[in-house]
C-alpha cells in the first residue's frame, strides 16, 4: 500500500462518513443543504444558454425550535443586468413546513418579496411554493414552469 493510500485511509478512519444522524434536526439540516444544492443544479440546467447566471451564496440560520442552534445553508442568486432574484433560506421549521426559502427581487429602485418555497409542506416531500405573504392554504408543486413564472420579474419591463 502506498503512503498516499495509507494516509487517505487513516484520514477516512478519523472522520467516518455516516448517514446516521443523532437527531431529526441534524437530518433535516443535511436534507435542506442537499435539496438547495440540487435546486441550484436544476436552475442551472433550466437556464442553460441564457444570459442569466446563478451564484451560490451562504446563509447562517438560527433555529430556536432546536435550542437556538446556528448552522449554515446555501442560498442561490440569479443575476441579469442590474437585477437579481435571491433565493434565501429563512427558516428550517415553521407551521406545517420544513425548510423555507424566500425569493426576493432586487432591482435598482426596490427590493420586493415574491415567493416562498418549502422543502416539505404537509404531506408533500417535493418543493412547493406560494406567493409571499400568503398564510395557510395549499402550496403548489414547484417545477420548471413555476420557476420561469417566478423569475419573470428578473427581466425589466
Amino acid at each position: 500500500m502506498s503512503a498516499k493510500a495509507r494516509f487517505l485511509r487513516k484520514l477516512q478512519d478519523q472522520h467516518p462518513r455516516s448517514e446516521a444522524f443523532d437527531t431529526k434536526a441534524e437530518a433535516d439540516i443535511a436534507a435542506f443543504r442537499l435539496r438547495i444544492s440540487q435546486l441550484q443544479a436544476s436552475m442551472d440546467t433550466w437556464l442553460a444558454g441564457t444570459e442569466i447566471r446563478t451564484e451560490a451564496t451562504a446563509t447562517v440560520l438560527v433555529e430556536f425550535l432546536i435550542g437556538g442552534s446556528a448552522f449554515s445553508v446555501p442560498g442561490i442568486t440569479l443575476h441579469y443586468g442590474k437585477r437579481s432574484i435571491r433565493f434565501t433560506p429563512i427558516f428550517l421549521y415553521g407551521p406545517g413546513v420544513t425548510g423555507c426559502i424566500e425569493a426576493c427581487l432586487h432591482a435598482p429602485d426596490a427590493i420586493r418579496s415574491l415567493y416562498r418555497l418549502f422543502m416539505r409542506s404537509g404531506r408533500q416531500n417535493d418543493w412547493t411554493w406560494c406567493p409571499a405573504g400568503v398564510q395557510g392554504g395549499d402550496p403548489a408543486r414547484f417545477d420548471e414552469e413555476a420557476f420561469f413564472m417566478m423569475i419573470a420579474p428578473l427581466l425589466p419591463e
